[in-house]
């Protein structure tokens, strides 16, 4: 059994390229060892996606890792998946605690410490602070952060006594992990460096242990 609240510090967001199907991508991942998986799909219908979602569910059980579906609450709620995570567009946190439960992880987007603090009201179970830098995988890019804005809105955040986890996202790569750990995020959310690696389960446990030499 999954223990649905533990919030994992190596989260893998599914992106297409260079696979077909979000199916081979969240494969390859889970195969090199991720034990979170995001499934972002966009401009797809709904059907499609549910669809997609039913066969992400299916692995992820085989894998025993945590399913979070991006955007979509109703079909987070339709396959059983261990959570969701919304956009600054999306459905509120308090209307998708109420559809799902209390038991589901809960993940919101921010990009700044006014948005943070607005989420917090509402206790989201992480929250995923970006973008690191620019990254194709988004439309609607916000305002890139960078490691610097990463330090200032964790001290922010201590200063105003907000105590939830915080995951980096967005263009980040192995090689930033240390940085961003020492800068006090929990953990991070990567994908196109897992996509891309020759060797997946090198390049994530490399990523794993970066996380691990530098948490607290």
């Amino acid at each position: 059994m999954i223990a649905t609240k533990k919030i994992s510090q190596l989260q893998y967001i599914s992106q297409v390229n260079p696979f077909k199907t979000h199916q081979e991508a969240i494969e390859n991942a889970l195969l090199g060892g991720c034990k979170w998986i995001q499934l972002r799909v966009k401009d797809l219908p709904e059907e499609e996606i549910l669809n997609i979602a039913k066969d992400a569910k299916a692995m992820c059980m085989v894998h025993e890792a945590v399913l979070i579906i991006n955007d979509h609450v109703k079909i987070a709620k339709a396959v059983d998946a261990e959570g969701v995570h919304l956009g600054l567009e999306d459905m509120g946190v308090s209307e998708a605690r109420k559809l799902l439960g209390a038991d589901k992880i809960i993940g919101a987007t921010a990009n700044t410490i006014e948005q943070i603090s607005q989420h917090a009201h509402h206790a989201p179970d992480y929250i995923g602070l970006g973008p690191f830098r620019f990254t194709v995988t988004k439309k609607k890019l916000s305002p890139v952060l960078g490691l610097e804005s990463y330090q200032k809105t964790i001290q922010d955040l201590k200063n105003l006594d907000i105590n939830i986890p915080i995951i980096a996202v967005g263009g980040i790569k192995s090689t930033d992990v240390e940085d961003l750990i020492k800068a006090g995020v929990y953990g991070v959310a990567i994908s196109s460096d897992i996509n891309q690696a020759e060797k997946p389960k090198l390049k994530i446990e490399e990523i794993e242990k970066s996380i691990q030499k530098c948490s607290k």
